[in-house]
């Protein structure tokens, strides 16, 4: 609830947030946030045996969750050839035990054998901590058109993400992405911190149910607001680039939606023998418009390119509407690996994994359990 200097206590997050409305015009509002963590910075100093992990992310994926992300083999040693020990179906969890090239030792259940990565989801805060993660699909949709609320979805919780991580002792969302793409979002992480920045996830796996109930009370909006149909509807867009009309790439583990903030204060913090950066206090930068703004007033750039090609949105110029912040962010990402979507201006995706990705991927399940456990 927005009146004046707000006030925002998240209890079900343990975060406290205070944020302050810098213009109460539009959307000229910058945001600052203070969290807690777990672990007191005394605690930290007397752990003298802590290192930083060396490697393509944060935290080692050992002892992460991980999700399949379509059915696969669960298989007695890292080959295909190797005998099948059960099969996982799309959204199983399990833990990261071990890891060979492409493949994950995992332990679903008590049983233990190989899976092979590039077909599962890793859960981001597992292995990249420092992120702000604020999954606001699964309290308070922030989804909205042309300024209006969305009936049955704005404000609404669309499925439930938030959990108890062992891993790093905290209530935290559960954020899955496809293995590869989550290695490039912690290079665009490292970029942002570099300038005292840090990234700011709001979405990555969305469930296909949620998907199609965005879809459904959107064009149900649309054919009663003639503001909202123009706003989706304006030339050169059309409706799906705002909303994907069947399965999204978010259901397919490659997209990401995320803003940017300013780091304020930090503290060391801790997951077995490793150390990580914890975010303390941040302030999120004034974006082009808010957070899943679906219309044409969050575009990226001045026309349509494909989402699928890499190399396209180099071809085209940026909106009017892109500020400062909103290109750095897109610059963070863009050296990282990571594509940026034309009609959204948070929105990124990893289109190297279409090599992967088959039309089999829908995405029709729910996550909502954690099966981290510290890293060894």
């Amino acid at each position: 609830m927005k009146i004046g200097v707000i006030m925002k206590k998240r209890i079900i997050f343990s975060i406290t947030a205070v944020v302050l409305i810098v213009s109460i015009s539009g959307y000229n509002a910058a945001k600052f946030f203070s969290r807690s963590s777990s672990e007191s910075d005394s605690e930290i100093r007397e752990s003298s045996h802590l290192k930083k992990f060396e490697g393509s992310l944060e935290l080692p994926v050992i002892g992460s969750s991980a999700y399949a992300a379509v059915s696969i083999n669960l298989r007695e040693d890292f080959n295909v050839e190797s005998q099948s020990l059960m099969t996982l179906k799309p959204g199983q969890g399990f833990t990261i035990i071990g890891e060979s090239d492409e493949w994950w030792q995992i332990d679903i259940s008590g049983t233990k054998g190989w899976v092979a990565s590039q077909y599962c989801l890793i859960n981001l805060p597992d292995v990249i901590p420092s992120i702000i993660y604020d999954i606001t699909n699964s309290y308070s949709s922030k989804m909205k058109s042309s300024g209006r609320a969305i009936p049955n979805i704005t404000g609404q919780a669309l499925y439930e993400t938030y959990i108890y991580n062992k891993r790093l002792d905290q209530e935290e969302y559960i954020v899955p992405v496809l293995y590869s793409m989550a290695k490039k979002i912690n290079l665009a992480q490292q970029l942002a911190l570099a300038d005292k920045n840090t990234l700011i996830i709001y979405d990555a796996f969305r469930p296909y149910d949620a998907q199609m109930k965005i879809v459904e009370n959107l064009g149900n909006l649309i054919k009663t607001d003639s503001e909202v149909k123009a706003g989706v509807t304006q030339e050169p867009w059309s409706l799906g680039w705002f909303i994907a009309q069947g399965v999204s790439n978010h259901q397919q583990g490659y997209a990401i939606d995320m803003s940017l903030g300013k780091v304020l204060e930090t503290s060391e913090s801790s997951s077995g023998g490793y150390s990580y950066m914890y975010v303390k206090e941040y302030e999120e930068y004034i974006m082009p418009t808010e957070i899943h703004e679906l219309s044409v007033a969050a575009v990226r750039m001045k026309t349509p390119v494909s989402s699928r090609n890499a190399e396209a949105w180099k071809n085209t110029k940026p909106a009017t509407t892109m500020n400062d912040k909103a290109l750095l962010l897109q610059k963070y990402c863009t050296e990282s690996g990571l594509t940026p979507l034309a009609s959204e201006w948070w929105h990124f995706n990893d289109v190297s994994c279409l090599g992967v990705i088959n039309n089999k991927w829908d995405g029709d399940f729910f996550i909502s359990s954690n099966f981290s456990e510290i890293p060894f």
